[in-house]
This record gives structure tokens, C-alpha cells and sequence, in this order.
């Protein structure tokens, strides 16, 4: 998809044209398409085939100029050099960034390359068939108004004038159904799935249409609660939620610019239940979307953010690395200024005691499949949260639907909060975690 060695070789030559000593280039390439369908028919086809590259130049002052741009040929190599340049003048010379000083070594190998993509009726057909059979599961199900099947192609680069010289390419395939009921005298009610996987025949279809037609089902009959503390158990979902939504607790870009919950000293103390451990693996085998460089060049790796309950890591760029005298991640985006956001979650129980539960032992207590409102329900500098939801209300294995509802608390009270974390695992596109149980949440219901 791109030639990466033309693409050095025409910034070796401008750069010395122009007189520039350093850069280094970043971009990627993505060649998508994508269906919807409606009713049996097709409501949306898309094809596209987009470049994004990011240009940043050293000046004499050390002071860096950014610049992007979607032109990979000559001229559009020199004149982004040339911009950058001209902006470098405007930079600051405090704090300037660097190149990584692992921009050059080894990065992982990955197994999977690019898939042919399967011409756009196979697709059209595989998500009516999908969308008939959600239809025919129940006669409540009126409609499928969100649902999408995609195939992307992404290839990825980095180089610099020291040399680095990083390629990658990728091929995924991902649907998403969300359904909607209606019923005489009832609320309408919806469920949704997401799958993702390496091509579409490996896909599994199967699974995301099962996984909504049976939440779909037991949301139909739905009832209030009244509002009160209960013991929580949040579904592999609505934890990632939470955790993405306070990401900043192992930001260490954040923490450098006074905007997260951890500070410098917070490494080595104490932030959850010691059932929890918490990695960022960008190499996970169960990681569709693997990168093996960041932003900078840098090799993506296992992070270990919390381990036992104790914050043990950070996400860092190479400059966090070098400001907090840490080791590099490889979590690095670069841009007009560097930021840190992690890969792939892990989330697993450490071997440390914890009292076994189970959804048919327990009486009262409400798992949460979904939470809502992510962009305007969290206060991710205070911790607070207050989100509506979709769940069940559970006595001893029997689950009902609640009508609607809203659970509050703080980030930091959740996780020292937490009481058991099961074995069995869900696989999502941000992650790989189990259902975590907290011991008691606030809930407005009724």
C-alpha cells in the first residue's frame, strides 16, 4: 500500500535540498469499505482510500515545526518538510521533543498480513442475512437502526533522518448490530454487539447476532427499582468503560501537565482491591488491531499499570520517559504536541485470596452490561462518574431487566471497592477482561 523506502528517499533528498538536518515522518494508510442495510435492503455503501502523515522538523534552535499532510509523492514529501521548517521558527525551545532512542530497535514480528477485501455485495449480503435472522428471532424486534459491516487495510510508518526506517500492515474485518423493540404499552428496548477479527471469513457473525438476539430477548420485560447502594457487577464493557473514561490515572503525559488523578508520587502506592491487575499489551495475541511502534518509532511492549492493586507503571512517550527517568512504552501519538494513550487492556485477578461468587448465588445485586453518557456523565479529573445504564437485576440466576437507571461513584472508591474479578474473559476491540464485582454502588432508579 505505501513505499516506504520511496517515501525515505524522497525526504533524504529534500531535506538536504532545504537544509534540514532533522525530521521524521509519521503516517498511515487506510483502505476501507464499508455497508449498512435497511430492511433488507442496502442504505449505505462506502469506499474510501485515505493517507494521514505527520512532518516534524528540527530547526537550528533545536525548536520543532509540525506539519501533515495526504501528498506521499515528491513534491508533496518536500513542500511538508518545507511548511514544517517554516513553522519551526514559531516553536518553543523549552522541553522540544526527540527522536526515541529505540527508534531503531528490533520490533516484534507480526504472524497476519494484509487479506483481499471481499467485493462489496458479499457484503451487502452477509448483513441482510445477518439483519433477517435478528428480525425473525422475535417477534418484538421491529428493527435493526444502527449496523455496520466494515473490512479495513491499514498500513503504518515511521522514519527519521538518523535512519529508522518502520513498516507495518494489517487487515480487519468488524460488524456491529444494535437492535430495537416494540411493543404495545412497553418502551422501546435495544442491545448491541461488536466483533472484530483479521479478515471477514474469520469474522464471527454467529456469535454477535446470538449475543444480541439474547440481550435483546431479556430486555423486553422490564421492570423499576427503587434507588439505593447495591453490590455491582460491571460486564467486561462497562469496565473498560470506566477504566478508558480515568485513563489518566497512568497517563504520564497527563501527570506532567497537572491533569490527571496520580502525580509523580503515586507510583508504588496503593489504588484498588489487590484482586486487580491491569496491564497495557499492544502485543496480545488476542489484539486484532497489533502495532508494534508507536508515534515515535519506539517498540510497543506489555505494560504493567497495576499490579496487586499497586500502580506499578505508566503509559509513557519518550519524552515522559526521559522527564520522569523511566523506561520508554511505546504509547507515544506524535503530533503538534506528543501525547501518551494506551493499546490493548488486559484485566485479570491476581493470585491473591478472594471469596468465589456467582450470578445463582446471589440476591439484590445488579450487573451492568452498558454504560451511557461516557462524554458528559464523567468528571475525569475529580473521578466522579454519573451514568445512565442498561443491566439486569439478578436473584439467585434469574435476571431482570431494569427500566432505567443511573449508577454514581468515584473512580478510585470503584476499584479499592472491588471484591471478585471471574476467570472467564470477554474479548473487545479495546480489550480482554472478565466481569469485575463491586462491593456497593450508588444506584437512582425509581
Amino acid at each position: 500500500m505505501l513505499n516506504i523506502k520511496k517515501i525515505a528517499e524522497y525526504a533524504q533528498l529534500s531535506a538536504k535540498e532545504l537544509g534540514i538536518d532533522k525530521y521524521d515522518i509519521y503516517g498511515l494508510s487506510i483502505d476501507e469499505t464499508s455497508v449498512e442495510v435497511d430492511s433488507g435492503e442496502p442504505k449505505q455503501v462506502q469506499a474510501s482510500n485515505r493517507s494521514s502523515v505527520i512532518v516534524r522538523v528540527w530547526n537550528k534552535r533545536k525548536a520543532v515545526g509540525v506539519t501533515t499532510t495526504t501528498d506521499l509523492d515528491n513534491k508533496g514529501v518536500k513542500l511538508a518538510l518545507e511548511t514544517a521548517r517554516e513553522a519551526s521558527e514559531f516553536g518553543r525551545e523549552d522541553n522540544t521533543p526527540e527522536f526515541s532512542p529505540e527508534a531503531q530497535s528490533p520490533v516484534t514480528k507480526l504472524s497476519h498480513s494484509l487479506v483481499s477485501h471481499a467485493p462489496v455485495p458479499t457484503l451487502v449480503d452477509t448483513l441482510i442475512k445477518a439483519e433477517k435472522k435478528l428480525l425473525e428471532a422475535h417477534k418484538a424486534i421491529i428493527g435493526v437502526p444502527y449496523n455496520g459491516l466494515s473490512q479495513e487495510s491499514i498500513a503504518r510508518f515511521y522514519l527519521n533522518s538518523e535512519g529508522a526506517l518502520r513498516q507495518e500492515e494489517g487487515s480487519y474485518s468488524s460488524i456491529y448490530l444494535y437492535s430495537r423493540t416494540e411493543e404495545e404499552g412497553r418502551k422501546p428496548r435495544g442491545a448491541s454487539s461488536v466483533k472484530i477479527s483479521h479478515s471477514l471469513p474469520e469474522l464471527d457473525i454467529n456469535g454477535c447476532l446470538k449475543e444480541v438476539i439474547e440481550k435483546t430477548i431479556s430486555h423486553i420485560n422490564y421492570q423499576s427499582i427503587p434507588s439505593g447502594k447495591y453490590r455491582i457487577i460491571l460486564s467486561p464493557t462497562s469496565f473498560l468503560s470506566l477504566i478508558d473514561a480515568f485513563s489518566n490515572i497512568f497517563n504520564a503525559q497527563n501527570i506532567l501537565d497537572n491533569q490527571s488523578l496520580s502525580t509523580r508520587d503515586s507510583l508504588g502506592t496503593e489504588i484498588a482491591s489487590p484482586l486487580l491487575c491491569l496491564c497495557d499489551d499492544a502485543l496480545h495475541p488476542h489484539n486484532v488491531a497489533t502495532e508494534t511502534f508507536d508515534g515515535e518509532g519506539t517498540p510497543t511492549r506489555r505494560v504493567e499499570l497495576i499490579t496487586n492493586g499497586i500502580l506499578s507503571g505508566l503509559l509513557h512517550s519518550a519524552g515522559t520517559a526521559k522527564q520522569m527517568n523511566a523506561k520508554l512504552t511505546g504509547n507515544a501519538n506524535i503530533g503538534s504536541k506528543v501525547t501518551v494513550s494506551p493499546h490493548f487492556y488486559h484485566v485479570f485477578a491476581s493470585e491473591k485470596y478472594a471469596q468465589k461468587l456467582s450470578l445463582e448465588e446471589s440476591d439484590g445485586v445488579i450487573l451492568v452490561d452498558r454504560l451511557q453518557a461516557l462524554h458528559a456523565g464523567v468528571n475525569s479529573l475529580q473521578g466522579s462518574f454519573s451514568l445512565p445504564f442498561d443491566g439486569w437485576l439478578v436473584n439467585k440466576g434469574e435476571l431482570t431487566s431494569i427500566d432505567a437507571a443511573t449508577i454514581a461513584g468515584d473512580i478510585r472508591d470503584v476499584l479499592k471497592s472491588i471484591i471478585y474479578i471471574e476467570s472467564e474473559t470477554k474479548v473487545l476491540p479495546g480489550g480482554i477482561c472478565p466481569r469485575v464485582w463491586v462491593d456497593e454502588l450508588s444506584v437512582t432508579g425509581e
